[in-house]
């Protein structure tokens, strides 16, 4: 198969998540914990910089019901993410969040640890028994009562926010969308950064540059493709224009400082689960021409039959090329148990927690 090339706005933006693990902040040195990172050793993929002792991680398509962000940046405190691993590696979903804030530390009847929920006290007792059962809380019965008390105090470990649109082809038409999106970024100020990320042109001022954009907004320009073909590193980024910091603090017209920290709280958990390597839970790894290929310091899935990249939307069960693995792949211990999917999904998993660690 002929070296991958960025061919759909899929395959760009698991580059720029690669590229924000080994080179966040944009404009410094950062390439790794160590500077040795790649996608085939076993350090750790959560990027730091020698300017900065966040550490950041990494995910893809979350945000709210009216906004989703293409890549998103959370920017951690050290000491809190590596408390935040105490609680395991799963998402702790709204239901969960405030529970394990919440809880007390000593045993209290959970109606007087807990604030109103706004909603009936029964899916909050449904949350103390998921919570108790991972591991998050105790819980007992005392009489007729519930009681709870807390393991661990949850941390204050998210830094910063910083949302990141991938358009690799900026047409007309494109930015005339992007112009709305970034807009109500920027409205909103959940995030503390919104920034831009198109592909490079090379022409003295960027396209980017002259597009009706908010000028809160940065703009990053990458170039993948160099001379031996498509790679990533901390140096693909270029800097065209600096974004202002937003005030997530600040209350709006949308949502109230509350609000906005529930929200700000919730996105950085589903973050922190999900990572952006999960695009195996929605492509089809088990058909026999799916693969991942490397680039330079990242990995990307391809199509055999396609004879390049792929995207979400095509590689599904209803491609016409999709083909289930033959058995005797699953069965003969070759090149995984399991069969070459099952060992595409246990490759990422395994960079997704190194990635948290």
């Amino acid at each position: 198969m002929p070296a991958p090339a960025i061919d759909s706005e899929f395959t760009f933006e698991l580059l720029v998540c690669r590229w924000a693990e080994l080179g966040w902040p944009p404009g410094d040195d950062a390439s790794g914990v160590d500077g040795s990172d790649t996608e085939g050793s076993d350090a750790a993929g959560t990027a730091g910089s020698a300017h900065s002792p966040a550490q950041v991680i990494v995910s893809r398509q979350l945000g709210t019901q009216q906004r989703r962000w293409d890549t998103i940046v959370i920017e951690c405190d050290p000491e809190g993410l590596a408390a935040r691993r105490e609680f395991g590696d799963r998402t702790i979903d709204g239901d969960l969040l405030p529970l394990v804030r919440h809880a007390p530390r000593e045993w209290a009847y959970y109606r007087d640890a807990l604030p109103d929920p706004g909603y009936p006290w029964r899916y909050v007792r449904e949350a103390i028994h998921r919570g108790a059962a991972r591991g998050l809380v105790d819980k007992r019965k005392n009489g007729n009562r519930i009681e709870i008390r807390r393991k661990r105090p949850y941390p204050d470990w998210v830094r910063r926010i910083v949302a990141i649109e991938n358009k690799p082809d900026l047409d007309a038409s494109a930015a005339a969308a992007l112009s709305d999106q970034l807009e109500h970024d920027v409205e909103t100020a959940l995030a503390d950064e919104v920034w831009l990320a198109t592909g490079r042109t090379g022409e003295s001022i960027e396209p980017a540059l002259l597009r009706q954009f908010p000028v809160e907004a940065g703009v990053l320009t990458f170039d993948f493709e160099g001379e031996d073909g498509l790679g990533v590193d901390a140096d693909a980024a270029t800097v065209d224009w600096l974004p202002s910091t937003l005030d997530p603090a600040a209350g709006g017209e949308r949502f109230d400082s509350d609000e906005k920290a529930r929200r700000r709280r919730l996105i950085a958990e589903r973050a922190y689960g999900k990572g952006w390597r999960s695009f195996t839970e929605t492509t089809r790894p088990d058909c026999r021409w799916f693969d991942v290929e490397r680039v330079s310091r990242g990995l990307v899935p391809v199509c055999g039959a396609k004879g390049r990249c792929q995207n979400e939307a095509e590689c599904g069960s209803r491609c016409g090329s999709f083909e289930p693995e033959p058995p005797q792949w699953r069965t003969k211990g070759w090149p995984v148990e399991g069969g070459p999917g099952q060992g595409v999904r246990e490759l990422l998993e395994r960079r997704r927690e190194r990635a948290r660690d």
